[in-house]
């Protein structure tokens, strides 16, 4: 019998050696927390914290953080980590019929990562313009138009960002994750910090003759705002909150599962989520510093604008206003914006090659190479969408789209609810929390939040999940 298990225990750490593993919780903190320090979080966090009242929107994103997102967070990396399977096998690891919950998780990470490359594309346009010198160029009215409507240049710039990420991916876990997470997550946290600070000290004299300030700008960020807030906007702030925490931990992706399967067992599960939760509120309060008190100087809340614009159209125009250091200021905000892109296209991409491991029992370099020229050839059409393949549709929650929007929507508006609710019955009431609670705790650690997680886990967050995606179907509106 004995012999049995240590066979048995062998057999599991070969298999789990041949995945790949991070070599310490330092690195899968740092994968972890790049992963959920992306794009989202660098230009819709902001715009929402504008748009919902400043510090409203701020004290009601933090108590969802520490409650709605540590739930979904830990349970995620305990599924993972338990199971030692990618998204798509884990699922079905813990109970045979729940396995369509892992087919919904890996194809989420499937559908973002062609559009995702060609958002990422565009930075690396952006970033190199302001490189060159040409910043004052890219603050002009057409150039980002003019740029995504080309027909070959957005595909030049997708692919290389794509093969960054996939190089990264073909490098394995340790080697390639792990050790670029390393290197690229200080970099980026002290170009956070670094223009987040800067942003708080400029200055602009309008042509009135009255000059603003960004610290003004800090305290319109600050400061709740509760003009007009009745109950139907304080809902309203809650389910924007509750759709940003999404994007900024990288919950219902299947990438939290993926990354999880690589933690030592050894390891502390609890502080790893509490460092993770620290790095991208952190980071996520930091963009708010970095863009609201300088978009605020040079236009005021009315030059908050959702999305894309915001970075492409809004940003440079400042960058622009700013005199000769604009471009170096806008070289350094667009490195930030690169390396946070990288870091989560990577682990948006390892979700997906994870995935085809271990269901197909691929190499890691034929996994990565499928995957890659999957999000080529989707990318590719989604570029197009612009231009040769231009259309409108509109969507259930009443805005037009073209195929990045289509592909947005699937995956976030669709998918990605789908998943954290089934997720939430599978834990919370078919294996129980103590599932989560014994794997969080198999090394004597304490669950601080453990009676929070039982109730989360089982009423309050499918409740809220189930609130977010009805409206996001237009069938739930106020």
């Amino acid at each position: 019998m004995k012999n049995s298990n240590t066979t048995k225990k062998i057999s599991s750490t070969a298999e789990h050696s041949s995945r790949g593993s991070f070599k310490g919780s330092l690195g899968f903190v740092l994968a972890a927390a790049g992963s959920a320090v992306g794009l989202g979080n660098i230009w819709r966090f902001p715009y929402l914290a504008a748009r919902d009242g400043g510090g409203l929107f701020l004290l009601i994103y933090f108590i969802l953080a520490l409650t709605f997102g540590f739930t979904l967070l830990t349970t995620e990396v305990a599924i993972g980590r338990n199971t030692k399977q990618s998204p798509l096998t884990a699922y079905g690891k813990l109970k045979k019929k729940w396995k369509w919950i892992g087919i919904f998780s890996c194809l989420v990470p499937f559908l973002i990562m062609p559009y995702y490359s060609v958002i990422g594309g565009w930075v690396v346009k952006y970033f190199l313009a302001f490189l060159t010198g040409h910043g004052a160029d890219a603050a002009k009215d057409d150039y980002f138009t003019t740029f995504i409507t080309h027909q070959s240049e957005p595909i030049i710039m997708m692919v290389i960002f794509l093969f960054a990420c996939a190089a990264i991916i073909y490098m394995g876990v340790s080697g390639g994750i792990e050790k670029s997470s390393r290197i690229i997550m200080p970099i980026l946290l002290v170009l956070v910090v670094g223009i987040a600070i800067f942003s708080l000290t400029i200055k602009h004299t309008g042509a009135d003759g009255t000059t603003v300030t960004g610290l003004e700008g800090m305290k319109v960020y600050l400061i709740p705002s509760l003009e007009g807030v009745d109950l139907k906007k304080f809902f309203f702030v809650v389910t924007d909150a509750l759709g940003q925490l999404f994007f900024s931990l990288s919950i219902a992706m299947g990438i939290m599962i993926a990354y999880g399967s690589y933690v030592p067992d050894d390891a502390s599960l609890v502080k790893s989520i509490n460092q993770i939760e620290f790095f991208d509120t952190a980071v996520a309060f930091l963009a708010g510093v970095m863009i609201i008190p300088a978009v605020y100087v040079f236009t005021g809340i009315e030059g908050m604008s959702a999305g894309p614009s915001l970075m492409f159209v809004s940003l440079p125009k400042i960058f622009a206003s700013m005199g000769s250091i604009g471009n170096i200021v806008g070289t350094f905000f667009f490195a930030m914006v690169l390396f946070a892109a990288v870091t989560s296209g990577m682990s948006v991409l390892e979700a997906v090659v994870s995935s085809l491991i271990d269901q197909f029992h691929l190499k890691r370099s034929s996994a990565t190479i499928i995957e890659a020229v999957c999000a080529l050839v989707i990318g590719i059409l989604v570029c197009l969408g612009y231009n040769l393949f231009y259309f409108e549709f509109t969507l259930p929650n009443g805005s037009t789209a073209q195929i990045l929007d289509i592909l947005d929507y699937i995956s976030n508006y669709i998918l990605m609810p789908i998943i954290a609710i089934a997720t939430c019955l599978l834990i919370g009431w078919i294996l129980k929390p103590e599932f989560v609670i014994s794997e969080a705790t198999k090394n004597g650690e304490k669950f601080g939040r453990k009676t929070l997680y039982i109730v989360m886990i089982k009423y309050i967050a499918p409740i809220l999940l189930v609130i977010l995606f009805l409206m996001s179907l237009g069938i739930f509106n106020f």
